[in-house]
């Protein structure tokens, strides 16, 4: 009879080799070695470059309330990387897969191996890694000299205990989904979090609630010579989650995925031809037909919802202001573009040779295609706007124009690059799975570092815009980011139309 160690050792031993068989199938083994390098540099950057900045060399009173409220809320920012890690392994069912589900049926890949495997891929997580930067840069800012150290790892054992953490519930609420009525059960349960967390905070108890959780002794602990004691606890913290998780994992794996079976099997009845609203007939019945392959999607749709509601959500629980906020939209709307949009016809799959036998236009394809892209996006970004304005009510007249400007700035950004990518490296993946990604996971890891470091760097050219007494600063600094971002974007389409290029992505794409 095995012993449960030898299961772990076996598991663990699987799982590097799965890591091998992904790493030796990288394209560009020297991009992918660069964007580890960038990841690695940002995330030492973000976790000593804020120690540097002297609040006493600024005179601002919005400064100095803005620094003690963020050293105030710090526990409630953890809770908030809490929140999300939760948010993001429910949306993907339990975290990313090593090995899609077509590969693993003729291996014997084992439940605790794909937990094991989930849990390494966690970082490839645009979400996972801004919310680990955001709360190394906001300890550095706030930590006191020489406790800088302690506080930090301390930050980095409580993120890895939180992505356990998240991991567990994630497998847990994928098994309860499984089940006969899950889907409904899990809906309901959500729906409940979100309306008591927007009660507790139209109550104004929200804060006061969080600041009372164990995670303000965590942020606290860091800050004093007691820190050994908090990342030790934290360690044990994040093994017992990693050893308990393996439990509804292999529960959640040993029942049929429901959700999709039912939009693989089901039956959808044909629809009478949609009006036109824009464009010709033929646009509107490609733009029908882009749109219901997103909504369609168990694991698009789950992201899609997870991403509008996640950091919005963040932000009224960590009490961020708009000169925080400012980083958000450009977030999401990189998060929305990950879920698919960085290999934008991975959505047709097989089906990617049908659709080229249509009789349309192929610049109406890239068109719609591309309208489908930045709807997701802005509809992602808007959401957390909005709850924004729920937290901090109308912003003042400079820094709305900024938000507005840095919005529509970001979207047609990261629109842009994303078009350019799926045009450029296409990549063959199976969808059906709400785990899979639509590109390599090292493609992917360089995907989220570039969009996340262009984002992050254009918000912070809005933010210092917000900052300024001048109304009109906003929209002159968006005009050069537009012209350039439309440059991208034209470039890309010109290269869809060519025949060859074209065919080229066909093939690709339609070899699932």
């Amino acid at each position: 009879m095995r012993s449960s160690t030898d299961t772990w050792l076996e598991a663990a031993r699987d799982t590097r080799h799965l890591l091998a068989f992904r790493t030796a199938g990288v394209r560009r083994p020297g991009a992918a070695v660069a964007g580890l390098v960038v990841v690695l540099a940002l995330t030492a950057a973000f976790g000593v470059g804020p120690a540097g900045f002297d609040p006493a060399s600024v005179e601002s009173a919005r400064l100095t309330r803005a620094l003690a409220t963020l050293e105030g809320n710090l526990g409630a920012t953890y809770v908030g990387v809490l929140l999300l890690a939760i948010s993001a392994s429910m949306g993907s069912g339990g975290g990313r897969e090593l090995l899609s589900r077509s590969e693993a049926a003729i291996h014997p890949v084992s439940p605790v191996t794909e937990h094991l495997g989930a849990l390494l891929l966690a970082p490839l997580n645009l979400a996972w890694l801004v919310q680990t930067w955001a709360l190394l840069a906001v300890t550095a800012l706030v930590s006191a000299p020489g406790r800088l150290l302690g506080a930090q790892l301390v930050v980095l054992a409580w993120v890895l205990a939180a992505t356990a953490l998240g991991q567990a519930v994630g497998w847990a609420a994928e098994g309860v989904r499984r089940t006969a009525h899950g889907v409904v059960v899990v809906r309901v349960v959500a729906g409940g979090v979100v309306l008591l967390l927007a009660g507790l905070h139209l109550a104004g108890a929200l804060g006061p609630l969080v600041r009372s959780l164990p995670t303000t002794w965590v942020a606290e602990t860091g800050q004093t010579p007691d820190w050994p004691v908090a990342v030790l606890a934290l360690l044990v913290l994040a093994a017992a989650a990693v050893v308990l998780g393996a439990r509804p994992a292999a529960w959640a794996l040993g029942l049929p995925p429901r959700e999709e079976l039912r939009v693989q099997s089901g039956v959808h009845e044909a629809r009478p031809a949609p009006e036109p609203r824009w464009g010709s007939p033929d646009r509107a019945l490609l733009h029908r037909l882009d749109r219901d392959s997103v909504w369609r999607s168990v694991g698009m749709r789950r992201g899609l919802l997870v991403l509008g509601l996640g950091p919005g959500l963040v932000a009224l629980v960590a009490g961020l202001e708009w000169s925080s906020v400012m980083l958000l939209p450009g977030l999401t709307a990189s998060g929305a573009a990950l879920l698919f949009g960085v290999n934008a016809w991975c959505l047709d799959g097989k089906g990617m040779v049908w659709r080229e036998t249509l009789p349309v236009g192929a610049a109406d394809v890239f068109d719609v295609r591309t309208l489908v892209v930045v709807e997701c996006m802005a509809m992602v970004s808007g959401v957390t706007i909005v709850l924004a304005l729920l937290r901090n009510g109308l912003p003042p007249l400079v820094v709305g124009v900024s938000v507005a400007a840095c919005w529509l700035v970001v979207l047609l950004q990261v629109l842009a690059i994303v078009m350019t990518w799926s045009v450029r490296s296409p990549y063959s993946v199976d969808l059906a799975s709400p785990r899979a990604t639509p590109a390599p996971h090292a493609a992917m890891a360089g995907y989220a570092g570039k969009l996340s470091l262009v984002t992050t760097l254009t918000g912070i050219v809005f933010t210092t815009a917000a900052a300024s007494p001048w109304v009109w600063l906003p929209v002159v600094l968006a005009v050069p980011f537009l012209a350039w971002s439309g440059v991208r974007l034209a470039r890309a389409r010109r290269r869809w139309l060519v025949g060859e290029e074209r065919a080229r992505i066909v093939l690709t794409v339609a070899a699932v």
